[in-house]
């Protein structure tokens, strides 16, 4: 097998993770953030948890999952965003996010707690409980 299948091989398969960690199950989804969106999403009232991640971060997939649920369950409570931090990088480096994933917890515009690395749901939640 050469170069160019590995690299076709491996494209599809990222392609095919990065479409089960960001796939929509119903109307309370992770919301997807993008540098010129990030402000207008984060100063918005109430909790919102940025999920910084990216397609061959196997950490970040496997948060992801847990993250979908949590936005489903906690819908009116929280809102969990997504940023691809290969595709957005201004915002990754004005937090100083140099690990992913990095979860970054923002409250009524501002920046008040944040995660590093793929924890179990209960230690997620037990962040995000100090601030709802």
């Amino acid at each position: 097998m050469d170069d160019s299948e590995l690299a076709a091989i491996r494209a599809r398969r990222l392609e095919r993770l990065q479409t089960q960690a960001v796939a929509p199950t119903s109307d309370a989804r992770p919301i997807k953030i993008t540098d010129s969106t990030f402000e207008a999403e984060v100063s918005k009232p109430g909790v919102i948890l940025v999920d910084f991640w990216a397609a061959w971060c196997g950490p970040c997939l496997r948060v992801a999952p847990v993250l979908d649920e949590m936005s489903k369950d906690l819908a009116g409570t929280l809102r969990v965003g997504k940023l691809n931090v290969d595709e957005n990088p201004r915002t990754a480096m004005r937090f100083g996010v140099t690990s992913i994933p990095t979860m970054l917890l923002f409250k009524d515009g501002k920046l008040v707690d944040g995660i590093v690395g793929a924890y179990p749901r209960p230690e997620i939640e037990a962040v995000i409980r100090k601030w709802t």
